[in-house]
């Protein structure tokens, strides 16, 4: 190799790692930010006691869908800009929202407050753990998303099946295979962003609360089925 052209590489290197460090760094502060209107959406549903699925499930859930995705498309589209932390942070109080019913419910035991607790506890030890693998683990896991995401695909068959089937057993199915999968995920987006293949924070971060949201929600779901408490 030509002498002269190793200070470019070196530069270019440290540029690299530069860059990746400074995605990092604003996915965990965007992802720390994304809390907050999480936790007031969650607040205000349980005060209203907000349901979208309360008359009809289906339309409920094909009206959570398209919402998602239309918040989706427009964080994607502006993820660039000033806009598209808003619509973001607009979609994490949404989810929020959706979350509020599951809470409500698990605050209707007499443990409810400490069953949260321990969900939400036991997803940020989830985090810590998948977020010290990706920084440290050498091995290259891009291929493990399309496995994972089939597996999102067959999570989502089996809730909307147990929308007609109300089988505990498969609920509850669902729920530990949620956070299985969920943390893989967390595992690998976490990885793409420090093997540089995720550059913008605005998408890092949607995709990194969804993971983390859903390993929560599936947590809390577990404890409020096998541990809840109304003594």
């Amino acid at each position: 190799m030509d002498q002269s052209l190793k200070p470019l590489d070196v530069a270019y290197s440290g540029a690299f790692d530069a860059e990746r460090q400074r995605v990092l760094r604003n996915t965990y502060a965007l992802l720390a930010l994304s809390m907050i209107p999480t936790v007031l959406g969650a607040w205000l549903g349980v005060a209203t006691s907000f349901s979208l699925f309360a008359g009809n499930p289906m339309i409920g859930f094909v009206a959570f869908m398209a919402i998602a995705f239309g918040f989706f498309y427009g964080i994607e589209k502006f993820k660039h800009s000033g806009v598209g932390v808003l619509l973001l942070l607009g979609f994490t109080f949404f989810m929020g929202l959706m979350l509020s019913r599951l809470i409500g419910a698990v605050l209707g035991f007499s443990n409810g407050v400490q069953l949260i607790s321990l969900a939400f506890g036991g997803t940020g030890l989830v985090f810590v753990g998948m977020a010290t693998l990706a920084s440290t683990m050498k091995r290259d896991i891009s291929n493990m998303g399309k496995w994972l995401f089939m597996g999102v695909i067959v999570l989502l068959l089996a809730g909307v099946a147990n929308i007609w089937l109300q089988l505990p057993a498969l609920m509850l199915t669902v729920a530990v295979l949620s956070v299985v999968i969920f943390s893989a995920f967390m595992l690998y987006d976490l990885k793409r962003i420090i093997d540089g293949g995720e550059t913008n924070y605005v998408s890092a971060t949607l995709a990194i609360y969804l993971d983390v949201y859903n390993v929560f929600q599936s947590l809390l779901s577990i404890l409020g089925f096998v541990g809840g408490d109304n003594d």
